[in-house]
């Protein structure tokens, strides 16, 4: 049950302002690093989005997942991520097929040779965020900002 919105709580005095700020701050520095780690002589096998998607289905069960839910983990539109995820099967480094629970719905998976591709090139962009966020917070500071972008990511589902 809502209360009226004579009722409701009133927001704490500055939440705006610094919700704004510290969201500010947060993509201020994700562009500043995503910056250097473009520029990072780690890409030459793939784009840094071909190895976001590589990397996602990684992580996934199985390493595969529905082209639907893998487009909701990365930032592509859904014709682009397709364009993307085509490229990538005639590379060899995953497959498509239909879901067989769900016949409209399209399972993408890492071959053998996409998640050796990915752990290749994830070594080198391991190496190459050490370089450029290690140095800038100690391990207190990494594992608090790890605990923080994932709360903040889980509040928005």
């Amino acid at each position: 049950m809502s209360l009226p919105d004579a009722q409701q709580p009133e927001a704490p005095v500055g939440t705006t302002e610094l919700a704004t700020d510290a969201w500010e701050a947060l993509f201020r520095a994700q562009v500043s690093v995503m910056r250097r780690l473009s520029a990072d002589d780690v890409w030459d096998q793939v784009s840094m989005r071909e190895y976001d998607v590589l990397f996602t289905l990684s992580l996934a069960p199985r390493n595969c997942l529905r082209l639907h839910d893998l487009n909701r983990e990365i930032l592509l539109s859904q014709p682009s991520l397709s364009r993307l995820v085509e490229r990538l099967e005639g590379e060899g480094l995953v497959s498509r097929s239909v879901d067989p629970l769900d016949r409209r719905g399209t399972i993408v998976q890492l071959t053998e040779a996409g998640a050796a591709l990915q752990k290749s090139v994830g070594r080198r962009h391991a190496a190459s965020i050490r370089r450029h966020v290690g140095p800038a917070l100690d391990a207190d500071e990494l594992r608090l900002l790890a605990e923080l972008c994932t709360r903040l990511r889980l509040a928005q589902a």
